[in-house]
């Protein structure tokens, strides 16, 4: 099903299009913009692969995906939004995003983490934030991965950046163990020390924090 065109004509206006599995979610996203002169509802659609033809054909500033369509479909179609229209900013949403996989969605080329939970102000702040060309994570999905400031990330030893700079790729540890000639077990022993240095719990948090600390992913205060 889609909704058709309902974008607003100001020259500083970002064209906002959705791809949800609820037409009645897309309908609240187009009356929330109806009030925002500076953020355009362009379309709507409850496929994927439709979702793919309007990047093709309108190349919306951003486009709002679905948690819901399910993992594998949406990684898949990000994959392919980058050759359909790599100037359209994807923002995944979801009632629930857990760090894992808005670690998956990041890596595949997502620009945005979302909560369906999160507040207005929230929502307007992602998809300004994303439709400037930048990147968005919502401060809840880091919740269990805040890092403390006690120990500078400058403390951990040659090795232990290496690892690090690993996770942050998305490496398992057999792979990190066989990229750097060390056993498994070796590795997990390199982690434990990395974790308590720079106080964040869980690889996937390392790697989330990498990547906001790299400028990667904008998160609010």
């Amino acid at each position: 099903m889609t909704i058709p065109n309902g974008i607003n004509h100001g020259i500083a206006s970002k064209s906002i299009a959705i791809c949800d599995t609820q037409p009645v979610t897309a309908e609240g996203i187009r009356t929330l913009l109806g009030t925002h002169p500076d953020l355009g509802f362009q379309e709507s659609s409850d496929s994927l692969g439709r979702a793919l033809e309007l990047m093709k054909q309108h190349t919306p500033n951003v486009l709002l995906i679905d948690k819901a369509f399910g993992i594998q479909a949406i990684l898949e179609c990000l994959n392919d939004s980058r050759m359909a229209s790599p100037d359209t900013g994807v923002v995944i949403w979801g009632v629930s995003v857990t760090e894992a996989e808005a670690l998956r969605f990041l890596q595949a080329g997502a620009r945005g983490i979302l909560k369906k939970t999160a507040s207005v102000a929230v929502v307007l702040a992602c998809l300004r934030t994303v439709a400037e060309g930048r990147s968005w994570m919502e401060d809840s999905v880091f919740r269990d991965s805040s890092r403390s400031d006690r120990y500078p990330r400058s403390e951990l030893t040659a090795r232990e950046q290496q690892v690090l700079e690993l996770v942050e790729q998305g490496f398992k540890n057999k792979e990190i163990a066989q990229d750097l000639g060390i056993r498994p077990g070796t590795v997990k022993i390199h982690l434990k020390h990395i974790f308590e240095k720079t106080g964040v719990r869980g690889r996937y948090g390392l790697a989330l924090s990498g990547l906001k600390e790299r400028g990667l992913i904008s998160v609010p205060a």
